[in-house]
């Protein structure tokens, strides 16, 4: 696939770039003491709760931390909380004890109503805490550094939902807590400096930071803020991205187009290409309460029209980034399944002409809310769009930015359809957010809620395996999301930034400018 000429936009972009570049002291002379990290745009909020953009995780897991979180092999580890929980015999309660002497941003040490206000805060605002607040029955401090949680019944995502950091249940300051937030006290390694929209977030180093004991891995063990200052720049557009990667201007440039891979790697002077293998997976959240897709069967008709690995060659065009298959777990992992994909990539638009005749449908333009931020994300939207039309549908497509598309995705009167990805996570309940409660998409059925009560009840992993199969199968029988496939990242990072480790939510914690 060619990459587009740059536009004027770009232009300027990568212009005022340099031309702050060349302008800022800091460079001139002495070792640099921050880092210019080029995002894909502009985040929509600085609230970690209130969204579950993995851009508003990416930048405020540096401030706020969970009371757990994932190691290098996905596996849950304690990060605020001293060790992993005690749990009763019959699963229900969970006993939490806080680690001593973690130190707040406002420079007095974290205690249990601080963690109980946050997680009440959570339940309220956040699509994953809303999942988790339907399975319980209790949450209170028990003494300066104890948190009990009782659920209605054993619910084994539990504590990977508490570790997640998008949509995150981040602990923070009690007293700080307001809706919305307007002061961002959390416990990170970095503590929040300054927000110019559309120029920068800026991070500066908390030095009373309480760091782990047990070596790094992933996002466990020990954090160290080893730059003074993380600048989060917004570059919207993925081609000035990639001029700013090549220029040496960013030490880091986020989710880059594979087109660029061969530049990249004749680069290595400027910068460094990092592929994130496994990063995750794209899919399309359809609108289950209005509109011409809260019909089951004109969704299912829709399905019978795409062809995911031709949407997935238009998104990634190199066949190292991507893999078309049913299954929305890989082989080797415990929730390998093949439940449903029979109906994965059929392609065959006179079959769904036929569904979609047969479901009512006339003629209704289904409107595709998609962005140009991701590059990936419009390019298969492109794709798509010429799949349905072959199938007799007609296609409206509304290209915004993703500030606005997250935006717009929370009213169900304005999309049918919309374009986006998540991280390839351990547990299925982590992603995409459908399968949890109130989601974008609003997905609520009887066959929803029977396969995935009995799919979380169960603590065993052997058994969870099989019961996930029956979950795949009634995706692909409602047709609430179509998870299109799996794709590697692309990222870029300058020589000067040392110690970064590829991640599916970027962290800069443990890095350095050499």
């Amino acid at each position: 696939m060619p990459m587009p000429a740059l536009s004027k936009r770009s232009l300027l972009g990568a212009f005022l770039v340099s031309l702050l570049c060349a302008v800022a002291p800091a460079q001139a002379q002495g070792p640099r003491n921050f880092a210019t990290l080029a995002m894909v745009a502009e985040p929509q909020t600085l609230d970690p709760m209130a969204s579950t953009a993995d851009l508003v995780g990416t930048i405020m897991q540096h401030v706020y931390e969970p009371l757990y979180t994932f190691d290098a092999k996905w596996n849950v580890v304690p990060m605020l909380a001293e060790a992993m929980p005690k749990i009763s015999a019959d699963g229900k309660t969970y006993a939490i004890t806080l680690r001593r002497g973690v130190m707040l941003h406002n420079g007095r040490e974290l205690n249990a109503e601080d963690v109980v206000a946050s997680l009440q805060r959570w339940i309220e605002q956040s699509p994953r805490g809303k999942a988790v607040g339907k399975e319980l029955e209790s949450l209170k401090a028990k003494g300066p550094l104890g948190v009990e949680l009782v659920l209605k019944a054993p619910y084994a995502p539990l504590l990977a939902q508490l570790a997640l950091p998008s949509g995150m249940a981040a602990i923070m300051a009690k007293d700080s807590i307001a809706q919305p937030l307007k002061e961002f006290v959390g416990t990170g390694p970095y503590k929040f400096k300054e927000r110019r929209p559309d120029q920068y977030v800026l991070l500066t180093r908390f030095d009373k930071y309480s760091a782990r004991k047990e070596p790094a891995s992933g996002y466990g063990g020990k954090r160290e803020a080893a730059i003074e200052e993380l600048r989060f720049v917004p570059v919207p557009n993925a081609n000035t991205r990639v001029e700013g990667a090549l220029a040496g201007q960013y030490d880091y440039a986020d989710l880059l187009p594979v087109e660029a891979l061969p530049r990249l790697e004749k680069a290595s002077g400027k910068t460094l290409p990092i592929m994130t293998p496994s990063f995750g997976f794209p899919y399309l959240v359809f609108n289950t309460k209005e509109g011409v897709a809260a019909s089951q069967p004109v969704r299912q008709a829709i399905q019978v029209a795409l062809g995911e690995g031709e949407m997935l060659a238009a998104g990634f065009g190199d066949t190292r980034f991507f893999v078309a298959e049913g299954n929305h777990f890989p082989k080797g992992s415990p929730f390998y399944a093949t439940g449903g994909t029979d109906l994965y990539n059929q392609r065959n638009a006179p079959k769904a002409k036929e569904a979609a005749a047969k479901a009512g449908y006339k003629g209704e333009p289904i409107r595709v809310l998609t962005s140009r931020q991701y590059d990936f994300h419009y390019n298969m939207a492109l794709l798509m769009a010429e799949q349905l039309k072959r199938a007799g549908f007609k296609v409206e497509l509304n290209v915004v930015d993703w500030a606005t598309l997250v935006q717009r995705r929370n009213d169900p009167k304005l999309w049918d359809i919309y374009v986006t990805h998540s991280g390839q996570f351990p547990e299925p309940m982590l992603s995409p957010p459908q399968l949890g409660d109130g989601a974008p998409g609003w997905w609520d059925s009887p066959a929803k809620k029977a396969a995935l009560s009995a799919f979380n009840v169960e603590s065993d992993p052997a058994k969870r395996g099989a019961l996930w199969g029956k979950v795949q199968q009634v995706v692909y029988d409602e047709v609430p999301y179509v998870n299109v496939g799996k794709f590697n990242g692309l990222s870029a990072k300058s020589p000067a930034l040392d110690n970064y480790q590829p991640a599916t939510w970027p962290y800069f914690w443990n890095t350095r400018i050499k």
